[in-house]
């Protein structure tokens, strides 16, 4: 098959398309043919040697697939050849073929084409896992969506309007502001004409804002404490900005505030799982009757990957990118 491997660690262009052995699916996996897989910041994190795959994954790079099942180990009940599926891997999803645990796997939704299907799941699963799960967002709370046009945040926004929350977001330039308020955001900020503290606190009558689902971190860790509304909830999932940042503790203990974040390659399938049949049950309604929607900028072949780093690394992106691996297959819908 063909797979893009990271030649070592370095810039984008250490990226190289080779010739690598079809994977062989174990017990409870399947085995996908690969029509398109999403990029995500991880993998560029991976590429440059900052992000390893967790123990006895693939050591390819990719995070999320769409495609059909080629094969299914001796254990899976769930799945049969020639179904559609997207899935969350650990690793692996730049190629024509990956396997991965079934639990980790989902029917790709009605009425999507594989393309699309392929720009959910790492996106979904993040979202789900810890706005829903961990920040317990629930309906007529606030939300802030810190860079609300990434293919995490375009996600968040939509969920959180879906679910009834009311959406605010933080985004780079205008076009991505639009993007953000066209998406379900009440208001969106660009963040480098203005503060979003000082912005936000009249918008929420000084009231705050409830749950802060944040990628940047530290450069943000001062001001989000302040953003919060009483028992609100600080959701980081990203250190873009830095690692460390000033707690103010006194206010985290006036206002009862939570802050916690998570990361989720290096979780068990079992854990996967659980977040797969939660986005069975309440999301992919949402997908299917077309609510909510996975938003692509840009495609393009395995062979340029390097591409596809290059945009994310440059932050000119404004939803998912997508590589194409079956471009006949990427097309495919029910």
């Amino acid at each position: 098959m063909r797979a893009v491997a990271i030649r070592e660690a370095g810039a984008p262009d250490v990226l190289q398309l080779v010739e690598a052995d079809t994977p062989v699916p174990k017990a409870d996996e399947l085995l996908i043919r690969v029509a398109a897989a999403g990029v995500n910041r991880p993998d560029c994190l991976q590429r440059r040697g900052l992000y390893p795959p967790p123990p006895g994954a693939s050591e390819l790079p990719g995070l999320e697939v769409a495609g059909t099942v080629a094969a299914i180990g001796s254990e899976v009940t769930s799945f049969n050849t020639g179904d559609r599926v997207c899935a969350l891997l650990a690793g692996g999803g730049y190629a024509e073929y990956c396997t991965v645990p079934s639990i980790q796997c989902l029917p790709a939704p009605a009425g999507l084409t594989l393309l699309e299907a392929a720009a959910i799941p790492e996106t979904f699963f993040t979202v789900w896992t810890n706005v829903f799960d961990l920040g317990q967002l629930t309906k007529g709370e606030r939300l802030l969506v810190h860079g609300g046009a990434s293919g995490i945040g375009t996600t968040a926004i939509q969920l959180g309007k879906a679910m009834g929350a009311e959406v605010y977001a933080t985004a780079g330039n205008a076009d991505k502001v639009q993007l953000c308020e066209a998406l379900g955001a009440t208001h969106a900020i660009n963040y480098h004409e203005a503060d979003f503290l000082a912005a936000l606190k009249p918008l929420t009558e000084n009231q705050g804002i409830d749950v802060i689902f944040d990628i940047v971190g530290g450069s943000y860790l001062e001001q989000n404490i302040k953003l919060l509304a009483t028992e609100g909830r600080l959701v980081v999932i990203g250190i873009l900005g830095g690692a460390k940042g000033t707690l103010n503790l006194g206010l985290v203990l006036s206002k009862r505030l939570t802050v916690t974040g998570s990361t989720l390659r290096a979780r068990p399938p079992e854990a996967k799982g659980k977040i797969a049949a939660s986005l069975r049950e309440f999301v992919w309604p949402l997908l299917e009757s077309g609510t909510v929607k996975p938003v692509i900028q840009s495609t393009f072949p395995l062979e340029e990957a390097a591409r596809a780093h290059e945009l994310i690394e440059a932050n000119d992106t404004a939803g998912k990118l997508v590589l194409v691996a079956d471009s006949a297959l990427a097309e495919t819908t029910t």
